[in-house]
């Protein structure tokens, strides 16, 4: 059994910029990751085109900018390279293929214990630390929700990290399921190579630019967060106008309200609307039903036939099948800092970190 100051448990974002602050600090530290690399949704599970949504400087982890050379709205494979700088620049060395299987604190020692399966020799390691980290995030697992008749469905079945690039499906029939800001750029780059797109958008959304976004940061320094909304919602108005002719409907509730309230992402849009006024992108207001071969049967009694299914429908998290809680401190901040990683008053509590996630060009985030 192998003891330290302090596990973490996930080399994304949050649990690299955890290390860094540790190491600024001169804290033990393990790491213990389940893929063969740091930051795998970015590196094995997104699509070409991802981009971050908000700019450079909102995303950059503690202690390192990104070069004054990368653009304000950094593409995946730039944001990579500051990730693998980042990790040589602070020494981050995570324990790679250890799934973690059950996390425990004892009462008695004062530690915590994690048995963590290494992929590679197939046994179980026992951890044990004063500090446990939790820096999983919100994609963990992908989920396909339950179709009736999807084991019928003739042709290629995708989640959002199983797509790369539309350039394989032209010509193709492809329903994407899913509005989330994965789901509507994986739609856009459908039809940017032209596959014949549809887009299940069965709940209302807010859509907002990268302008608007930017906009919002700054005004928010100074109005009230209501007030913040309506002026989103104005401005999306006049920039997208009435989009319920296209089957797209807008909450009554504000963008950031419901960030805030409910943790749902307003779409940033890069280009999809264009293509949905212009009937290149089809959206379909309505859930599926049951799906028999090639078709696809919509609970408002239509049927559509299709080549191709992308199902942009998120994650599940894993943190509740291992963690074993006593009482948790859920710390987000914009720039982590030794502050932030403060014992808490009682030893047996752990700490989820959460880095902003970035709404990204997407995948996430969104992240």
């Amino acid at each position: 059994m192998q003891e330290q100051v302090a596990i973490i448990v996930g080399s994304g974002t949050s649990g690299l910029a955890i290390a860094a602050c540790l190491s600024q600090q001169s804290i033990p530290y393990i790491i213990l990751e389940r893929e063969d690399c740091i930051a795998s949704l970015w590196k094995k599970y997104s699509y070409d085109r991802l981009h971050l949504h908000l700019a450079k400087e909102l995303c950059e982890l503690p202690y390192m900018s990104f070069p004054a050379s990368y653009p304000k709205y950094v593409p995946k494979n730039m944001f990579t390279q500051y990730l693998d700088d980042y990790v040589s620049h602070f020494k981050i060395s995570p324990m790679y293929q250890r799934n973690v299987e059950s996390a425990e604190y004892n009462e008695v020692s004062k530690r915590w214990f994690v048995k963590a399966r290494n992929a590679s020799s197939g046994e179980v390691e026992i951890y044990c630390a004063k500090f446990l980290v939790v820096a999983t995030g919100e994609t963990t697992n992908p989920y396909i929700p339950e179709v009736e008749g999807l084991n019928t469905f003739t042709g290629e079945v995708l989640h959002s990290t199983q797509f790369k690039s539309g350039k394989d499906f032209k010509n193709k029939n492809v329903l994407v399921v899913g509005s989330g800001n994965s789901g509507m750029e994986i739609a856009l780059d459908l039809a940017n190579h032209g596959a014949k797109t549809s887009i299940i958008v069965r709940s209302p959304i807010h859509i907002l630019s990268r302008e608007m976004m930017d906009f919002a940061r700054i005004i928010v320094k100074y109005l009230r967060p209501s007030l913040v909304d309506s002026l989103m919602v104005l401005l999306s108005k006049l920039v997208y106008g009435d989009l319920t002719k296209y089957g797209i409907r807008r909450p009554t509730e504000g963008p950031f309200y419901m960030k805030r309230m409910h943790g749902k992402y307003p779409l940033i849009d890069v280009g999809t609307c264009k293509k949905i006024k212009s009937g290149e992108i089809q959206v379909l207001p309505s859930e599926i039903l049951n799906i028999r071969g090639n078709d696809i049967i919509f609970k408002n009694g239509k049927s559509h036939p299709f080549d191709t299914i992308v199902f942009c429908t998120g994650f599940k998290r894993s943190t509740n099948w291992w963690l074993k809680l006593v009482r948790l401190h859920h710390h987000t901040c914009d720039k982590p800092t030794a502050t932030d990683l403060k014992p808490p008053p009682r030893p047996s509590e752990a700490h989820y970190h959460g880095h902003p996630k970035p709404i990204l060009r997407e995948r996430e985030s969104s992240p």
